[in-house]
């Protein structure tokens, strides 16, 4: 893989690093998807690690990764800030470009998730949330 940022959305897996009110980084694998504009998308739960920490935070970083968050083998960090949006024609733009991109796949996580949901007893919602990368 390349590790220019405009290769980024060809990765079936980045990276995401979103930090922590004290500074530390968090990272975890997400889906991404190019947008018209040039930007990325992905999205997530409003309650989430990610949209908790991107609420007093647009700083990221993301890197092309496996489905685990290992950084690919001579991939290279790009800085970029985030957005979250919840509704209006980004949000759509990302919902539909992620379900092209990743399928019948989307329907397995979101039934791992419900099931961990009910596990622990701590039902989230699924993809209520879009996240905008540019990168900076």
């Amino acid at each position: 893989m390349t590790t220019d940022h405009q290769d980024l959305a060809d990765n079936k897996y980045v990276a995401l690093t979103t930090f922590r009110k004290t500074g530390e980084a968090v990272s975890s694998p997400v889906w991404i998807s190019r947008l018209d504009d040039g930007s990325f998308g992905f999205w997530t739960s409003s309650g989430s690690g990610k949209a908790k920490r991107l609420a007093h935070t647009s700083r990221v970083m993301v890197q092309p990764s496996d489905a685990r968050g290992k950084p690919t083998d001579g991939s290279t960090v790009t800085e970029a800030t985030a957005e979250m949006v919840t509704s209006g024609p980004k949000f759509d733009e990302v919902q539909r470009k992620i379900k092209a991109k990743y399928g019948y796949a989307r329907h397995v996580t979101k039934l791992l998730g419900t099931i961990s949901g009910i596990v622990k007893r701590n039902k989230i919602p699924y993809g209520d949330v879009v996240v905008v990368i540019t990168p900076t």
